[in-house]
């Protein structure tokens, strides 16, 4: 089949509770609203979201031979994802996160690291090249990756495929990871925290412009209730966030990529695509999961053309 994205990386089963006000005393119980199961992550998250706004994905990653990791496969099988290099590894469980969700949008969580992190870049993974448009690179760090990240999407852009990057966490490994990365991506995807660790600047577009001087293509900062800044060689664009009171923002990074991805698949140029990004991320925060209340491709456009957002600073 061919791809319109390929998403590398991270790939987590979130286990998101809402709403969470405090924890139960002792073995005493809660009654809560929402349970929910998701695929999510850097790169299971954009994949997942990719697709139910109408893209043709593929997820390259690992699980571990356990039922979260048969839950992932199963969803993104429904979904329509293709799952033919998620590997199963069964010396790690399935990288799994579990996310209470306060009643005011904060989300701490529980992670156990898994089978995700570890995942090798595999000779198959190297030939899906040839059948997809656009690469998401969500393993910045990774130990599995052994430096591959460079070569595959140093061979993504010699064939002409779209590369963009995001990391899970700033740390010094990713630092590290990220000299030999960004001179072959077109555009790396931080948010505004991981700006200000990695670039050592509280100012998004200073930082930005730092990471094409390490040779990024160009630098889209997630900022929250602040929206978006996209920054290319030639130009800056800023769109603001939506009007809209959140549930749970767990994956409105990686929903951000994933419309941006997904409307410059479809022929936006690059400020359409930033709202239509800012406008995905904020269905998603209106819900609880991965998809929130994302609903595809039209009602992302309705939602853009219907919902105000909030005033430029």
């Amino acid at each position: 089949m061919q791809l319109d994205l390929l998403a590398i990386g991270l790939t987590t089963i979130d286990i998101t509770v809402y709403p969470v006000a405090s924890l139960p005393d002792g073995e005493a119980g809660q009654i809560v609203e929402k349970i929910i199961l998701s695929p999510a992550g850097t790169a299971g998250g954009t994949a997942f979201i990719a697709q139910k706004l109408g893209l043709r994905t593929a997820i390259a990653s690992a699980v571990g031979d356990d039922p979260q990791g048969q839950l992932i496969r199963s969803v993104f099988d429904a979904a329509g994802v293709d799952t033919s290099l998620l590997a199963v590894d069964a010396a790690w469980p399935t990288s799994t996160t579990v996310l209470p969700i306060r009643p005011n949008g904060d989300r701490p969580n529980w992670h156990m690291m898994g089978a995700s992190i570890f995942a090798p870049v595999t000779d198959a993974v190297f030939a899906a090249l040839s059948r997809t448009a656009a690469v998401h690179w969500g393993g910045v760090g990774f130990p599995g990756a052994a430096g591959k990240g460079a070569d595959l999407l140093q061979a993504a852009r010699e064939r002409g495929i779209f590369t963009s990057c995001d990391l899970i966490a700033p740390s010094d490994a990713a630092q590290a990871d990220l000299d030999a990365l960004l001179p072959h991506v077109d555009l790396f995807m931080p948010s505004l925290a991981e700006v200000r660790a990695l670039a050592g600047t509280d100012d998004p577009i200073e930082g930005a412009r730092r990471f094409l001087a390490r040779g990024a293509g160009g630098c889209l900062v997630k900022m929250g209730s602040e929206g978006a800044l996209l920054v290319l060689a030639d130009r800056q664009i800023h769109v603001p966030a939506h009007l809209i009171d959140p549930v749970d923002t767990a994956s409105c990074g990686d929903s951000l990529c994933a419309g941006y991805i997904a409307a410059r698949a479809r022929g936006l140029d690059p400020a359409e695509a930033l709202r239509f990004g800012v406008a995905t991320a904020a269905q998603v925060a209106l819900g609880v999961g991965t998809l929130g209340k994302l609903d595809g491709y039209d009602g992302t456009l309705a939602f853009l053309r219907e919902t105000p957002v909030r005033e430029e600073l």
